[in-house]
Formats: C-alpha cells, sequence, structure tokens
C-alpha cells in the first residue's frame, strides 16, 4: 500500500533571507500532513475517541537537502509501527521525487496523565494503512 499523499506549497514566511526554509518548519508540514492523513482515514470525525486522546511524545527529522520559496512539496505519510498504546507515523517530505526531510512522529493514547492501550477500532483503521518500510 502508498503513504498519504499530502501536497504543500512553501510559503514566505516559512523561510529565510536565502528562500531556504528555516528547519522547525519541516515539523509544521508533518503535522499538517499527519492531521489530512488523519482526515483522510476518517478518524477526525469524533468517531475513534483515541485520536483526542493521542499526543505526540517524540519528534524526530533526518534532513537531506532543503526546500525553498515556492518549492510544490508531496508530504507523505505512512504508520510505521503500531504498539500496545502508541504508534508511529513517517512522514517523507519530497520535491520533484527527492527525499528532503524525513520526520517520525510517536503518538501515545493518554488518559489523565497514564498511557492507555489503543482500542480495537482505533488499531484496526491503523493497521489498514500500515506501509511497510
Amino acid at each position: 500500500m502508498t503513504a498519504f499523499s499530502c501536497p504543500l506549497r512553501v510559503r514566505w514566511g516559512e523561510v529565510d533571507a536565502q528562500g531556504v526554509v528555516f528547519n522547525p518548519n519541516y515539523f509544521v508540514y508533518a503535522d499538517v500532513a499527519a492531521t489530512e492523513f488523519f482526515r483522510a482515514a476518517g478518524v477526525m470525525n469524533g468517531d475513534h475517541p483515541d485520536m483526542g486522546q493521542s499526543y505526540v511524545v517524540d519528534a524526530r527529522a533526518s534532513f537531506r537537502a532543503s526546500a525553498r520559496f515556492d518549492d510544490l512539496l508531496d508530504i507523505r505519510v505512512s504508520v510505521s509501527r503500531i504498539g500496545r498504546s502508541s504508534y508511529d507515523l513517517r512522514v517523507d517530505i519530497l520535491r520533484d521525487g527527492q527525499l528532503l526531510t524525513e520526520v517520525s512522529l510517536t503518538y501515545v493514547r493518554a488518559l489523565e496523565g497514564r498511557s492507555e492501550p489503543l482500542s480495537e477500532g482505533y488499531r484496526a483503521m491503523l493497521a489498514r494503512v500500515v506501509t511497510p518500510d
């Protein structure tokens, strides 16, 4: 199965004086694409309370090349791991097929500060979109 794809154009406010994207903006891009991924998967409509109880507890990025002002990016999101109470999203940020940045997001379902198992329905939704590396 292929990853969910979300296009995004680099805006002026996201770059430095040389027109290169500031590194923290790649996490914003990953968050935008993850939100659209969840929306497309049907979990943003309130049917899965796990979504509102899932929090990013780890975010990492590997930078390979820079995006620049007005680049059209293809941001691809896939589920790379499902655990008992957590799951990982892999977010690849590409320009014209070239991998610029790889972002890894780890989410944990938590209630009142404690991790809780993911519901079977939410796990099933995630399992439908798991993409092998």
